[in-house]
């Protein structure tokens, strides 16, 4: 037996779509994270980019569990003294730019700052509404919230 090791030129990346309306955030950014490292592939290499294209559409109606929404807090500092800036998801779903708490939470289960970390999450596209301009691509559709009972938020 050898070990196959696959060269960046052998890897075909597919394009998937995921409708995150009503599932729960965590669970959809450690599946979309996996994916887009391509750990779901029996031939993964750790060094080459295996991953898919993800499209992510109806960012705006995702779902937190418990009181995340009001207590859980994103920081951020712009680099001068005291400037340590905090936002809640619940302010940043009703801001204008509300797919960003997708994309915070599958940068964050991504690996560390590489370069390789950075040109896997390149691939990544969210959208808050239902419509998306990668139809040309053939983009395969997951049903994410039915893979499991919990995927989605019961209410």
């Amino acid at each position: 037996m050898t070990t196959v090791s696959v060269k960046p030129a052998d890897a075909v990346n597919k394009w998937v779509v995921i409708d995150a309306e009503g599932v729960v955030v965590g669970r959809l950014a450690s599946y979309i994270a996996l994916r887009l490292r391509g750990k779901h592939r029996a031939d993964y290499t750790p060094h080459v980019d295996l991953g898919d294209h993800i499209v992510v559409i109806n960012a705006d109606k995702v779902a937190m569990t418990g009181r995340k929404l009001t207590r859980k807090v994103y920081h951020r500092h712009t680099g001068h003294p005291g400037g340590i800036k905090t936002t809640t998801p619940a302010k940043i779903l009703a801001s204008k730019f509300p797919e960003r708490v997708v994309e915070l939470a599958v940068k964050r289960m991504m690996p560390g700052e590489s370069p390789l970390a950075r040109k896997q999450f390149s691939k990544l596209r969210v959208y808050a509404g239902a419509e998306h301009p990668h139809t040309a691509q053939n983009p395969e559709v997951v049903d994410f919230k039915s893979k499991n009972s919990k995927n989605a938020k019961v209410a």
